[in-house]
């Protein structure tokens, strides 16, 4: 094979240690090898970047192993041109497993070529998806937290889920204190109910007789402080998101010109996906790479099922959320698509489909700075009339008939006879 970095080096990147695998030597000719190691401590890792230096290192590839990745690839960058590859796809030979020897086989591949590089966005980007990603975990803890104060409603048999759409509303909430304070009767707490809710006083007063002992008011307070607290945390890091966003919110917005697509999830396209699409080639290969899209197995010219590969976890179940959004926005495409999907192939593949179709929408987007056009409910009728229109010609062409078409006009109703 032909040699493609003269100076390269290997990184096998551990919790407290790096081993680096230097290669250098000319195209065709044997290659000098010399290893070192090194902590992971900030010191250390200035030092192994100081002796790639000397060396004239100028390419230096690594695993995308867990977190530990990230501070070496910090310190390195701008100095190398760093390749963070995936670790499925550059697999050593079985039996040969030590530190120094991966770090020789990542070596040796970089040098010839056979590594493709992860696409590692540039810092802002990454700080962006550090944030919407703790926004995720902390919606995600909020939502556990409201399901187990539900759950212990229920073990105190009081039914308020069964009346209030939402537990945690202003009325909702107010409802909760008041059990916790338990020096109010249930008919008392029912006034606490505001708006439309107040047309349910009766209904909420036999919900809220139930069976309340000291041990439930101490685990409701608990997880009532909880919330709050998470609450408040989500409203901080929106804030810092805003300000994150400002960059990008040109792009921003046009994203969010998507059905289905709202503020939260065209922030999660833009630092899952960043906005240079260039990184990716074509629309086909950001789907691949999100993991939106049905994989390629091909074996002695047979094509077999495969399913879609895991891709990103935070970019693609963003989008699958958004399409089951878009799934009820009436008049539009989306729409369509995704009803004539699910009835054939049921609701989670239908919301799969069409969040590749916001994937490549937010894909062409991005790459050419256009908004979102709807094609509207009745592109797919049209396109299958067309279809079938094509084939029939098809056919009676080949049955040695030559047609012409002619719309047909609406015919005019004649009067009716008297």
């Amino acid at each position: 094979m032909e040699v493609m970095v003269e100076r390269g080096c290997g990184l096998d990147v551990h919790q407290a240690s790096v081993v680096a695998c230097l290669l250098v030597g000319p195209a065709g000719g044997k290659s000098r090898k010399e290893v070192r190691k090194f902590s992971t401590m900030t010191a250390s890792l200035r030092e192994l970047a100081g002796w790639l230096r000397t060396a004239g290192c100028t390419h230096v590839a690594m695993e995308s192993t867990g977190v530990y990745w990230q501070p070496v690839y910090g310190v390195l960058a701008g100095q190398f041109e760093l390749v963070v590859a995936n670790a499925h796809h550059i697999k050593n030979v079985p039996g040969r497993k030590t530190d120094v020897k991966d770090s020789e086989w990542l070596a040796q591949l970089l040098r010839l070529g056979l590594i493709r590089p992860s696409f590692v966005p540039d810092k802002p980007l990454r700080e962006l998806r550090d944030l919407l990603r703790y926004r995720r975990k902390l919606i995600d803890g909020t939502a556990a937290e409201r399901n187990r104060v539900l759950k212990l409603l229920e073990s105190a048999n009081i039914k308020l889920a069964s009346v209030a759409s939402d537990v945690f509303g202003v009325s909702g909430t107010a409802m909760l204190r008041a059990l916790i304070a338990g020096q109010q009767s249930p008919a008392e707490m029912a006034g606490l109910a505001r708006g439309v809710l107040r047309r349910k006083l009766d209904e909420l007063a036999l919900a809220l007789d139930g069976c309340v002992a000291e041990h439930h008011r101490f685990l409701l307070d608990l997880q009532l402080q909880r919330i709050e607290t998470a609450e408040a945390a989500l409203a901080t890091l929106d804030a810092r998101i805003t300000d994150k966003l400002e960059p990008y919110k040109d792009a921003h917005r046009r994203l969010m010109t998507i059905p289905g697509v709202d503020w939260s999830t065209a922030a999660v396209i833009i630092a899952e996906l960043g906005v240079d699409m260039a990184v990716f080639g074509s629309a086909v290969h950001a789907a691949a790479w999100t993991g939106i899209c049905p994989g390629n197995y091909e074996s002695a010219g047979k094509r077999t099922a495969s399913g879609a590969r895991k891709g990103n976890v935070y970019l693609k179940t963003a989008l699958i959320t958004a399409a089951v959004t878009a799934s009820r926005k009436k008049g539009s495409y989306l729409r369509d698509k995704y009803h004539r999907l699910k009835a054939r192939r049921g609701a989670l593949r239908a919301a799969v489909a069409v969040a590749h179709k916001i994937l490549i929408a937010a894909y062409h987007i991005l790459a050419r700075g256009t908004v979102f056009q709807d094609l509207g409910a009745g592109h797919l009728d049209q396109a299958r009339r067309i279809q079938a229109t094509k084939s029939c010609l098809r056919r009676l062409n080949r049955l040695g008939y030559m047609v012409s078409l002619i719309p047909m006009t609406q015919p005019t109703q004649q009067p009716a006879a008297s």
